[in-house]
């Protein structure tokens, strides 16, 4: 039966369970996975960032990021877990918790928030490309910037940037739209050559004078409060920083595990996130700290420290490692744009419209959608607060987990009926209330209220890096408490 005769179901071929053959994933493309997650100019600006905001201190930061890790690592198992068995997308495993049309309707969120952030990262991507541009016009003739065509801009951007951020959206609509074998090339691809870049740049700058470099690196490294008490908050803080960096990525996360190949594979996938975590967060300290006490040649004065890649290489006079660099930063930008907003909003937005979309076509409509959101971010967008929406929009995450695992673990206790998931009659185990589970959306609701108020209400601002576990334990509790025999 075709696609297109499936009026009264909910069957795309994009969405449904994956053959056991096509589960090649192993741990190794789920270590290469988390690499990706973390190897962005966000990721390395965080991590180092963190070591200055608590005066390098490294049990707070280390520490911090280790448990932080290792609760994203239980997350992960919990939400991949169904999706790996099944072998089915997380807005599919939604359609068991709230209903069909609960599903469509509130899996739509994600592709929102999705398709927003990639509009964003696309639009830095895009200046990435703009320098690369303009290097090499300047090779060829530096006085050809100061031509007019330059100096006229539109949107805040002149005939540079919009060549930019147009050749960053076709090259990834291109290369995202091909599949998930090919995305899988990209991921281990990315994570394999940004790990040899940063492993490069940390060898020549520990190379340029390893016992100078050396005693900034181990300078940084301060352990005389190890076990000081009011390291209880910062490490508290720091906690909940790197969980909720990672967190967009988890709800989504069983996009990826559907195609593991056991259980097994996806727990030490998952734990290799750990160790990358880790050894990223070392290379880009080291890198850092070292570049600063080299270049100003101060151990002792380490507070003009540059933690953006991009501030690092402003400061380098080498046009072959500025390339480089910019390269790198395309690389590893792009493929986070993959797995964290690409894809899952590819398969929210073919949920939605399951009857028509496939995989490419989903693409061309992120990509659509991402591309105005880029063009605008600078003079419109960026200016009106939006990001508050799109955290808003956000707070739903944790709710949405919440249900699906209370619901998947301890009402349904790891069953699934599959043929039911892809039906819209009355009849079907899933279809509830015409469509609708109401108290899962209830739940949903009460979960994504606490949640939320972490963003509105000034006086719980401080919980608001805890707002995804906050929203995720409310909604999971009630949930149960509701529909519990």
């Amino acid at each position: 039966m075709s696609q297109q005769k499936s009026k009264k179901s909910l069957l795309n071929w994009d969405l449904v369970t994956v053959n056991p053959s096509n589960k090649t994933w192993d741990w190794k493309d789920l270590f290469c996975f988390w690499s990706v997650s973390i190897q962005s100019v966000i990721g390395f600006s965080l991590i180092t960032s963190l070591y200055l905001l608590y005066d390098l201190n490294s049990f707070v930061v280390f520490t911090g990021t280790i448990i932080g890790s290792v609760l994203v690592y239980f997350f992960s198992n919990l939400i991949g877990r169904p999706s790996q068995k099944f072998g089915l997308p997380f807005v599919v495993l939604l359609r068991s918790s709230l209903g069909f049309k609960g599903a469509k309707y509130f899996g739509l969120i994600r592709c929102l928030v999705g398709t927003f952030l990639f509009g964003i990262q696309t639009y830095f991507l895009s200046k990435a490309f703009g320098y690369l541009i303009r290097l090499s016009i300047f090779y060829l003739d530096k006085s050809l910037l100061d031509q007019e065509i330059f100096l006229i801009f539109f949107l805040g951007m002149n005939i540079i940037d919009w060549s930019a951020i147009v050749i960053a959206i076709f090259i990834q609509v291109f290369l995202f739209s091909m599949g998930m074998n090919f995305n899988r090339k990209i991921i281990v691809f990315s994570a394999a050559t940004v790990y040899s870049g940063i492993l490069l740049f940390f060898f020549s700058i520990l190379l340029n004078d390893v016992k100078f470099t050396s005693t900034a690196f181990v300078n940084s490294l301060d352990l005389t409060n190890f076990v000081k008490e009011d390291n209880l908050v910062p490490l508290i803080t720091v906690i909940g920083t790197i969980f909720a960096y990672f967190s967009i990525v988890i709800l989504s996360f069983g996009d990826f595990s559907r195609y593991v190949k056991s259980e097994n594979e996806l727990k030490k996938g998952n734990l290799s996130l750990i160790i990358s975590t880790v050894i990223f967060s070392l290379l880009a300290l080291f890198i850092v700290t070292g570049f600063d006490a080299f270049s100003n040649k101060d151990l002792d004065n380490l507070s003009r420290i540059l933690t953006n890649p991009a501030d690092i290489i402003g400061k380098v006079d080498n046009l072959l490692i500025i390339n480089l660099v910019l390269i790198l930063i395309i690389i590893a930008s792009a493929s986070t744009n993959l797995i964290a907003n690409f894809i899952p909003s590819q398969y929210t937005l073919i949920n939605f419209v399951s009857s028509y979309l496939t995989l490419k076509k989903a693409s061309f409509v992120v990509a659509f959608l991402g591309f105005f959101v880029g063009i605008f971010w600078l003079t419109l967008l960026s200016q009106i607060g939006i990001l508050s929406f799109i955290d808003t929009f956000g707070a739903f995450f944790g709710p949405l987990f919440g249900v699906m695992i209370s619901d998947y673990y301890f009402i349904k206790k790891g069953d699934l009926i599959n043929k039911d998931i892809y039906s819209i009659e009355g009849d079907g185990k899933y279809y509830y209330s015409g469509g609708w589970h109401i108290k899962g959306v209830y739940s949903l609701i009460l979960g994504f209220i606490f949640s939320a108020s972490t963003i509105w209400n000034t006086n719980l601002m401080f919980l608001h890096s805890y707002s995804w576990m906050i929203g995720a334990f409310v909604a999971g509790f009630i949930y149960y408490l509701l529909t519990k025999e």
